[in-house]
């Protein structure tokens, strides 16, 4: 049947107009990006989200030849900026600097108003650090995992454990340590986690997670001391601090990430020069250098390894809400 010239030149202008409105669709991805992009750092300016942030846009603002910006919007455990870069659009101008909160946040909220594989689009870890149980170096108990946790089998509950709030992955690695070593400690939340290493060092509470960045100051000042690395195997980082898993305490493998992930259904193109852009940043030696005088070890994997390790750790704390008894909030 031969079509009608009217029908056949309606047909051609409408994949002209298709055509016109898919900017990232074939050969134009190429011109990915044409105009400043936003990272949204979903926590306040100063803490090691914000670092990392500073960091790789400055890193991609270089490579790329345009601005990357960094627009910090704390609240609600990392909610809030989260949920604004799920409702924008997906095409690759606005990114988000997640952590190892974006993960706990399903498990520990009721509804955090976004999901996690559908509302974004992973495209590579930066760097990560292992959690620390940080004590008061002064303590008749401070000599030895093994010595703190004899203390609380000995006085369930009575021993206080700080974190950087309810939710927060210094909260949430302290329920897991407390299911492995089967002991009970009082979670005391603060609103971050320089308070409640604060009051550790002033002796109000004995113990808190940290993180090393965060941490090594005070413990190289003798103000603080580190009991045990919620790492797989000692940090090449922290070479004299012993893992969880050497005390007997086996599956407590527990990083801060520093990730960046696009808005759900964005152009495979876009995703693709990102990923190879983040990893050329991260591979350059004075990225390197920096992340390691923080502490922070570089990290780099592809969108499908990202993916699968959000669904890893979705997983745990999802269990580890529920033998935890926690409810969601």
């Amino acid at each position: 049947m031969t079509i009608p010239l009217s029908i056949r030149r309606a047909l051609l202008a409408a994949a002209a107009v298709s055509a016109a409105i898919m900017p990232f669709g074939g050969p134009n991805a190429q011109e990915y990006p044409s105009r400043p992009i936003r990272l949204i750092v979903p926590f306040a300016p100063g803490g090691g989200s914000d670092f990392v942030g500073r960091l790789i846009g400055q890193k991609l603002t270089d490579q790329l030849g345009q601005q990357v910006v960094v627009d910090n919007r704390p609240g609600a455990a990392s909610l809030v900026g989260t949920q604004i870069t799920a409702r924008s659009a997906p095409d690759g101008y606005t990114l988000l600097l997640a952590d190892a909160g974006f993960t706990i946040n399903i498990a520990f909220f009721k509804d955090p108003k976004y999901d996690a594989f559908r509302d974004f689009d992973p495209i590579s870890v930066i760097a990560e650090t292992p959690y620390i149980l940080v004590v008061n170096p002064q303590l008749p108990y401070s000599g030895s995992l093994k010595d703190f946790i004899a203390t609380a089998k000995a006085q369930p509950g009575k021993l206080a454990l700080g974190s950087a709030g309810s939710g927060s992955g210094t909260h949430m690695t302290g329920e897991l340590f407390q299911l492995r070593a089967g002991i009970r400690l009082t979670h005391v939340p603060y609103k971050s986690v320089g308070p409640a290493m604060a009051d550790v060092v002033g002796g109000q509470i004995p113990a808190t997670f940290s993180t090393p960045p965060t941490s090594l100051p005070l413990v190289k000042a003798g103000r603080l001391k580190i009991l045990a690395a919620a790492s797989p195997k000692r940090s090449p980082l922290l070479p004299d601090v012993p893992t969880f898993a050497e005390n007997g305490l086996p599956g407590i493998d527990v990083a801060n990430w520093y990730s960046v992930m696009s808005v759900g259904g964005t152009p495979k193109p876009v995703i693709k020069r990102l990923h190879e852009e983040i990893t050329r940043a991260i591979a350059a030696p004075d990225m390197r250098q920096r992340l390691a005088a923080a502490a922070l070890e570089a990290a780099p994997n592809t969108p499908a390894e990202f993916r699968a390790m959000v669904a890893r750790e979705i997983k745990r704390w999802v269990g580890v809400v529920k033998d935890a008894g926690i409810q969601q909030q």
